[in-house]
């Protein structure tokens, strides 16, 4: 076991440096290639300096600038990386929990309960497909704040996964284990923390770790159209500015912070396995 993780670490190690140094020699050869512009595109408006893809290189630079002071807060369309990863943070986690909040007892219903589940399939199989950026513009009308609507765009689009899941999961708990509840007379609530709860636990770890991942999807985009603070303004804001650089380092940070968050619950749902 020990030399297939050496060898995966050598083999993700080479990837890494091969793909550096074909970035490097693509984008130097692009530089190689741009030519001064002319006199007439000069007249014609051209003048501009135009934003070019910046190298490997480039990037880990504007990385290490960016990470020295990762807090720093010159105003309000001025903060640093971590600030802005804080705020967007904030937002997936408080809808997050709110959607574990609804979802986890109404799916315990629906899965002990088949008439629940009949009635309410319909309105979930309606609602589950709707894009998070179609119930952006309902919200903002309806709650006229863009960082409540971008939770409740979170919420909304996190909540399916977790739903469906723990309905599964409740479900399909064998009826042999309900049976020992029944005998050992056990309430209901305590067949549903003692039983229940621990034998669906990896199936409702499962719909947390989808739901973790949407949410961090859904409030990049959420921040992109209201604006104001957040990963998903800053990637914007960076883009209108041209500053390739840091786009491609914003982006390489949310996908961090979207493997760290993935593999937090990933990590607890492993202490909730229940074994047969």
């Amino acid at each position: 076991m020990d030399s297939i993780k050496y060898k995966a670490a050598f083999l993700s190690v080479t990837f890494f440096l091969f793909a550096f140094l074909l970035g490097e020699i693509f984008t130097s050869t692009a530089k190689k290639e741009s030519k001064e512009l002319t006199e007439y595109e000069m007249l014609m408006g051209e003048s501009e300096p135009k934003a070019s893809i910046p190298s490997p290189s480039q990037v880990f630079a504007h990385a290490w600038q960016e990470l020295k002071d990762p807090f720093y807060d010159a105003g309000p369309n001025d903060k640093g990386i971590g600030i802005q990863v804080l705020y967007s943070l904030g937002r997936v986690l408080f809808g997050y929990f709110l959607a574990i909040i609804v979802a986890v007892p109404l799916g315990f219903l629906i899965g002990m309960s088949p008439l629940m589940q009949k009635a309410l399939d319909p309105y979930i199989q309606i609602l589950k497909p709707i894009s998070p950026l179609a119930w952006m513009p309902l919200a903002l009308f309806i709650i006229k704040d863009s960082a409540w609507s971008a939770i409740f765009v979170i919420f909304i689009c996190s909540i399916w996964p977790i739903l469906i899941n723990t309905a599964f999961g409740v479900a399909r708990v064998k009826k042999d284990w309900l049976n020992v509840s029944k005998t050992l007379e056990l309430s209901n609530l305590q067949t549903a923390f003692k039983i229940i709860l621990p034998a669906a636990a990896p199936t409702i770890f499962t719909g947390l770790r989808i739901s973790i991942g949407i949410s961090w999807l859904v409030i990049v985009a959420a921040e992109m159209l209201v604006g104001g603070t957040g990963v998903g303004y800053y990637v914007w804001n960076e883009w209108n500015n041209l500053d390739l650089a840091s786009v491609i380092f914003s982006v390489l940070i949310i996908g961090l912070v979207g493997m760290m968050l993935d593999y937090l619950i990933g990590s607890i749902g492993k202490r909730f396995q229940y074994a047969d």
